[in-house]
């Protein structure tokens, strides 16, 4: 044969060699690729089961209830939006009614929820151990195949923001119901600083966690990010900061310092709140702060703090309780948490008529806030207990 009929053969071999070389390895990494995904799949799945062995261990050790799927899909019409009552941070919250007529509120946690097993157990360890008359009392739990759900006891009225920020509803709580709920309030979170058998900080006290029933009587909830102590251990340390802006103590956000302090600094806004009626983070044009707490602070100044009080309660309500009361918020609202009284101590100045110190500069915050700032709000804005990240923040 001519050498130029030989040249189309020897360019052919080539090809294959070339095709060859290529498609071994190609094909090799595919395999590979597939070996080691069903490797993590199996892997993720064998840690899912342990998670549930583990979940499953911890609760049967607190001999909490557990319920099951079935029982809870019966009981809230399989999760019919109708029945849902609210949402936060943890996923929503569905009404219900057991087969022995018995009304629940279940809480189910979502899988985009920012919350996961970790608040999950948290919540049950601690309020498991938790009996007053102004915490929400947890039922049991259902923890089927991926469903993580808490279930408690029914509040026929809701939380107490749904009250507080709604004009017409706010109608419905004149000044006698809201010294009642702020006293009931008061009382539950005394015991969780002092009379539980664990020493705990709630970190997320707020209007939205709050909740009513058919007496108007509060209830303290939603424990997923409480820290317990013991002994005589009163604060804490962290670096990831979790709660709702507005409601933190300026020591929490910043250096991410908690104790019973920063609970009491909560408590102080949601005084505010109950007694104007306004949110926190409204806009008060007239001060240099985006803070209701800024604007009773410069109404103090003033003398002019009546300007406060809820159009609601006005004529409901006695001038001095009400001043008393004011008074009180802007003390638990102190910039330094040395200043700041114990839940003790508040108490004692709501329901006597001893004579009170005059409130220091609160520790509210300014209006910018740096840009770099990561803030995830309460409900009104996004969902509740989130994670807050803040860069540059400095209190007043």
């Amino acid at each position: 044969m001519a050498a130029s009929e030989l040249e189309p053969l020897t360019v052919s071999k080539k090809s294959k060699r070339t095709i060859v070389a290529i498609s071994i390895p190609a094909i090799s990494g595919v395999l590979l690729l597939c070996i080691y995904c069903a490797y993590r799949i199996r892997r993720n799945d064998a840690e899912k089961s342990k998670i549930e062995d583990d979940i499953e261990t911890q609760v049967d050790v607190l001999e909490l209830p557990l319920f099951d799927l079935s029982t809870i899909i019966a009981a809230t019409n399989n999760f019919f939006i109708k029945n849902k009552i609210g949402e936060g941070g943890f996923g929503p919250v569905y009404k219900g009614q057991l087969g022995d007529g018995r009304e629940i509120a279940v809480k189910r946690l979502s899988r985009s929820s920012g919350q996961g097993t970790t608040e999950f157990i948290n919540e049950v360890k601690l309020i498991e151990k938790l009996q007053h008359r102004n915490l929400v009392r947890l039922l049991g739990c259902c923890i089927e195949g991926h469903e993580r759900m808490l279930v408690y006891e029914y509040m026929a009225n809701g939380s107490l923001d749904s009250f507080i920020f709604d004009h017409n509803k706010g109608k419905l709580l004149k000044w006698p119901q809201r010294f009642h709920i702020i006293f009931g309030i008061a009382r539950g979170l005394l015991y969780l600083h002092q009379d539980s058998r664990l020493r705990i900080i709630h970190r997320d006290l707020k209007a939205s966690n709050v909740l009513l029933d058919d007496m108007l009587n509060p209830k303290i909830s939603d424990f997923g990010i409480a820290k317990a102590f013991g002994g005589d251990q009163t604060e804490g340390n962290t670096n990831r900061v979790v709660g709702t802006y507005g409601y933190m103590a300026p020591e929490y956000a910043v250096q991410g310092l908690f104790s019973i302090k920063s609970d009491v600094f909560s408590f102080g806004v949601l005084l505010l709140e109950v007694i104007s009626g306004c949110k926190n983070r409204a806009i008060y044009p007239a001060t240099d702060t985006n803070s209701l707490v800024g604007y009773a602070w410069t109404l103090w100044k003033e003398g002019k703090v009546l300007q406060l009080v809820d159009s609601n309660v006005r004529d409901s309500c006695v001038a001095s309780d009400v001043l008393r009361c004011i008074h009180v918020s802007l003390l638990c609202v102190q910039q330094c948490p040395e200043d700041r009284p114990t839940m003790t101590s508040v108490l004692r100045m709501l329901e006597s008529e001893m004579e009170l110190v005059e409130p220091k500069e609160p520790g509210f915050f300014p209006k910018k806030i740096s840009n770099g700032a990561n803030l995830l709000t309460n409900q009104n804005e996004m969902n509740s207990n989130d994670v807050l990240t803040i860069t540059s923040l400095n209190g007043r």
